[in-house]
């Protein structure tokens, strides 16, 4: 797998011209081909000395993922109810910056959206992220915009706001997907962009941002994300409204080969890989051909991710139960399986990857 590099940085207070740069990998140390990959880091017009790098480790999984002891005894201890009811407020207690959503002109969105023939997989019904019902309820989807931003000043610590923290680490991202796009469409316009697993669509209206002239359509499984998603998007008074459709990525509905990018941000760690292999054939149905799939998620790799302390692993693994099976996932070649081509991974923030690939004809 190529080690792809170049990710602009440089101080905190240079942070808005962070972006995808042209810097090399280089693998450092390590026997048989394991190491790490500093994956090097500069800020836009900063000279070659002024460089951060993100550290991926390769050839290795993250300990407390698979069949090895420290795994299991992780595993062990989550499924012990009293603990795991312990761990699952002390997930919440992160998360509970509820904000201004809570008008009530909200809950008459859900009535607009909701498809009610939908059946939900057994997987998605299941308690994570610390609530009972999963995605299924208010409080999930009034959490998740400050948990997001609580997710983006914790990647970047040393930046002033969870604001700049966001658009650096989405800036890296939506220059990944523009890269890829320019490099090996063939020209193809980005007209129409769907964002599967969009939860509240944070992702969706960068997109939009991004690409002002595409109609962008965002699709979650969760009627309440897509509730709240929607009371925002109307808020914005875009030019061309975000979409909105509540189905199943697995299985769309959507009519094939009709989008030019196909985004899948933070979705696949929330899946077994049952699910996840279905979500990415999808993506390839719905792709023209010659279009761009975008997947960002947490990177196994990431030297950040491999650092954390047991019992931040143990307060993870409490409320992400498809971790292990995500974190084992060999992406690369289920893409390849899929029929994607010009495979592309990147650290696009020090604990999270963008992996771009393209439909083949």
């Amino acid at each position: 797998m190529e080690a792809v590099a170049g990710i602009g940085c440089g101080s905190a207070s240079a942070s808005a011209a962070w972006r995808i740069g042209t810097g090399r990998s280089r693998a450092v140390g390590g026997a048989g081909g394991r190491g790490r990959v500093r994956v090097r880091v500069r800020a836009a017009g900063s000279s070659g000395s002024d460089v951060v790098e993100f550290e991926q480790v390769q050839g290795e999984k993250v300990r407390w993922a698979g069949d090895d002891p420290l795994a299991k005894f992780v595993s062990g201890l989550i499924a012990i109810k009293p603990l795991f009811s312990l761990l699952q407020t002390g997930a919440k207690n992160v998360m509970e910056m509820v904000e201004e959503m809570q008008a009530s002109d909200v809950y008459a969105e859900l009535k607009t959206l909701e498809n009610p023939a939908l059946v939900y997989p057994d997987y998605y019904i299941q308690p994570f992220h610390g609530y009972n019902t999963g995605n299924l309820s208010w409080e999930a989807a009034f959490d998740c915009e400050p948990a997001t931003r609580a997710l983006w000043k914790r990647t970047f610590p040393a930046l002033d706001s969870w604001k700049e923290a966001g658009e650096l680490s989405r800036g890296n991202w939506a220059d990944a997907i523009d890269s890829h796009h320019a490099s090996f469409s063939g020209g193809l316009p980005v007209g129409d962009v769907v964002d599967l697993g969009c939860s509240t669509a944070n992702s969706s209206r960068f997109l939009a941002d991004r690409f002002p002239t595409a109609q962008v359509t965002g699709l979650d499984l969760s009627p309440y994300f897509l509730a709240v998603a929607q009371r925002q998007e109307k808020d914005a008074m875009r030019k061309k409204p975000i979409r909105f459709v509540h189905a199943n990525a697995e299985c769309t509905g959507l009519p094939s080969k009709s989008f030019d990018v196909v985004s899948i941000a933070y979705v696949l760690h929330e899946c077994p890989q049952s699910a996840s292999r279905k979500i990415l054939r999808e993506a390839h149905r719905l792709l023209k051909p010659m279009g761009t799939l975008a997947i960002t998620d947490q990177s196994p790799k990431s030297k950040a991710i491999q650092k954390l302390h047991p019992a931040l692993w143990i307060l993870m693994k409490s409320t992400e139960p498809w971790l292990d099976e995500f974190y084992r996932l060999d992406l690369e070649a289920e893409l390849q399986e899929c029929g994607f081509t010009n495979y592309r991974s990147a650290l696009t923030n020090p604990r999270h990857f963008t992996a771009t690939a393209t439909a083949a004809m």
